[in-house]
């Protein structure tokens, strides 16, 4: 029997059990929440925005979305998105996905944190930028059903959703400053790590080979 909850149902398919196993025992509770979460909301923001998504690759885009900012995903130094976009195709690759299925995921997974372009590209790329958005930022949460939302979140529960949030990134993030070079993930490592410093267009411009 299918799995639904507020209305929204997950995916009955080998692919989708192993993903939320595996995501289940190798982030733990926080990410494992959040990532689900990111699902339904992604779903939610693409009827919103007239679109449907393949409901399995969107599941499988949310489920890797952050997962390479933990080990054992994160084993090349590399921005976390791409990381947890390379272990999200090859996981769809071995199971028997399409090569255009298993980029489509990957380029969800790897834009999910860049402004702009997902909601531009195909549906289970806006949808899970959308739904990161949602969860992330709380972008469209005025426009959510409350009985809907209420639902959601009392089987996945954010608790000290905006603190944890953050030490996880920075966690993840500390060990490889350089691959946050113009992202969004700069910002958490100005903020809370001590003596970095962020390497701007200005500098890097300024400070090239060239004579002029």
């Amino acid at each position: 029997m299918a799995e639904v909850i507020a209305g929204l149902a997950v995916p009955e398919t080998a692919a989708v059990a192993d993903a939320t196993g595996l995501i289940r025992e190798t982030t733990g509770p926080f990410l494992f929440h959040h990532s689900r979460r990111v699902f339904f909301f992604g779903l939610i923001q693409a009827r919103k925005l007239g679109v449907e998504p393949d409901p399995e690759l969107l599941y499988l885009a949310a489920m890797f979305h952050d997962a390479g900012l933990l080990n054992p995903f994160s084993d090349v130094e590399q921005r976390f998105e791409v990381d947890g976009a390379d272990h999200a195709r090859r996981f769809l690759l071995n199971r028997g996905f399409s090569t255009a299925a298993a980029q489509t995921v990957w380029t969800a997974v790897a834009l999910h944190t860049t402004p702009g372009i997902p909601v531009r590209m195909g549906p289970e790329i806006a949808a899970t930028h959308l739904g990161v958005l949602t969860d992330g930022i709380g972008f469209g949460l005025d426009g959510l059903e409350r009985e809907q939302l209420d639902e959601i979140l009392a089987v996945h529960p954010r608790g000290d959703f905006k603190n944890e949030f953050l030490r996880v990134s920075v966690e993840g993030l500390k060990d490889r400053p350089g691959t946050t070079n113009g992202t969004v993930n700069s910002d958490l490592l100005e903020h809370f790590v001590p003596g970095f410093h962020r390497t701007t267009m200005v500098e890097r411009v300024l400070g090239s080979p060239w004579p002029s």
